[in-house]
């Protein structure tokens, strides 16, 4: 048995945003933008609002959320929609602002704090805002996602809510918004996606609908992702990411995520590196520690990733996928926690409760190969220096 969850509504194309306005209608009359400063600079927000007050809408904005989505900007966000009496939420901006925002449109119905939630110990008693997603990154697949994850800013921990209630109601998919990107957000927001798509796919709660989606991302951005992180590709490019992203955020929010990001967490919560990042830094890592123990869905990647191998052997094929993972790794500039600037003696330090934290998130569950606490603290201090590749050309 299987439960599929996705928005009501999904319009992906090139130019799709200004279609904004039309989703909107029926579902409020004022709406919350949510969003961060950038989008502000570069005139997102106000398009946004000028797509929508044409319409006949009101409007309020808040451009508050950095890298990061913490409790502090769901609190401040929420202080907005309730004092505008706003009744539809659009999140414009990367996975940042759109956790923010489903947070935010949960918590306008519900009681408590957003916390309260965290892993079901507590289920939303009601409906949600309706929210409107339209992700300006191709990475996180939030728009299309039952999950958010926010900090708790008193704990320093990220909080992983995956409730139906959090599934945006409209998702919006224009690449045109990913194109302004800089190459580090191009490279953080794509091992992400890719990420979620190994993940979903070598997951134990994969399933034949999210086995399809993860499948045809790792295609998608295995082969677009480099040229549009070089500044070489075109739209249709990145047309090609965003919607690897997007079928990538359906695959893993239809099968969970696994090890990777039961660690990257809490490396995030800690020492405030971005998500996306902390996932390439763990990855190669990771799927070392996985080979042998997914060997039919790790080949079955290598064949996605490797069209030129598909009739090679198994043990060739598993090698080529940690082979293109380093590589790309590399190509994305992605650095190790050392290098990163992360002291090495605090992250000694706080190895232990980083592995409790991943352990206790759940996703670590799912993985294909059972894993300890131990074994985690272990590829913790595996991926502090991990090399993608050594001088001598070999992968470590």
């Amino acid at each position: 048995m299987h439960e599929i969850m996705m928005p009501l509504r999904i319009s992906i194309g090139l130019g799709a945003f200004s279609g904004v306005a039309s989703y909107a209608s029926g579902l409020g009359t004022k709406v919350l933008i949510v969003s961060d400063p950038i989008m502000e600079q570069i005139g997102h927000v106000e398009t946004c609002r000028n797509y929508l007050e044409q319409a006949g809408f009101s409007c309020a904005v808040y451009s508050g959320v950095d890298t990061e989505p913490t409790d502090l900007h769901v609190n401040e966000a929420l202080a907005i929609c309730r004092q505008e009496q706003c009744d539809v939420i659009v999140a414009l901006g990367g996975g940042s602002c759109i956790d923010a925002a489903k947070a935010t449109a949960v918590m306008m119905t519900n009681s408590g704090y957003i916390g309260d939630y965290v892993l079901g110990m507590n289920k939303f008693a009601n409906r949600p805002l309706p929210l409107i997603a339209i992700p300006t990154t191709a990475g996180t697949g939030s728009e299309v996602t039952k999950v958010t994850v926010i900090i708790d800013t008193r704990r320093d921990v990220k909080m992983m809510i995956a409730q139906p209630e959090l599934v945006p109601q409209v998702a919006i998919i224009d690449a045109l918004l990913c194109m302004s990107c800089p190459p580090s957000v191009i490279a953080s927001s794509g091992i992400d996606a890719l990420c979620h798509a190994i993940e979903a796919y070598w997951s134990r709660k994969a399933n034949p609908l999210s086995d399809g989606w993860a499948l045809q991302a790792i295609a998608l951005l295995i082969k677009h992702l480099p040229v549009c992180y070089a500044k070489k590709g075109d739209a249709e490019d990145f047309a090609q990411i965003a919607l690897g992203s997007m079928l990538a955020g359906a695959a893993f929010s239809n099968a969970s995520v696994t090890l990777i990001h039961g660690m990257s967490r809490p490396l995030g919560a800690i020492f405030h590196v971005p998500h996306g990042i902390s996932n390439a830094m763990l990855m190669p890592a990771v799927l070392e520690f996985t080979l042998g123990y997914a060997q039919e869905r790790i080949v079955e990647i290598g064949r996605v990733m490797r069209p030129d191998l598909v009739d090679s052997g198994s043990d060739r094929l598993s090698a080529a996928v940690l082979e293109e993972v380093r590589t790309l790794c590399s190509l994305l500039n992605t650095t190790n926690l050392r290098d990163w600037g992360i002291d090495r003696e605090a992250f000694d330090k706080a190895i232990p409760q980083m592995a409790a934290d991943a352990m206790a998130s759940g996703s670590p569950g799912n993985h294909p190969r059972s894993v300890t606490a131990g074994e985690i603290e272990a590829l913790y201090r595996i991926c502090y220096d991990y090399e993608w590749i050594r001088e001598e050309g070999a992968a470590r």
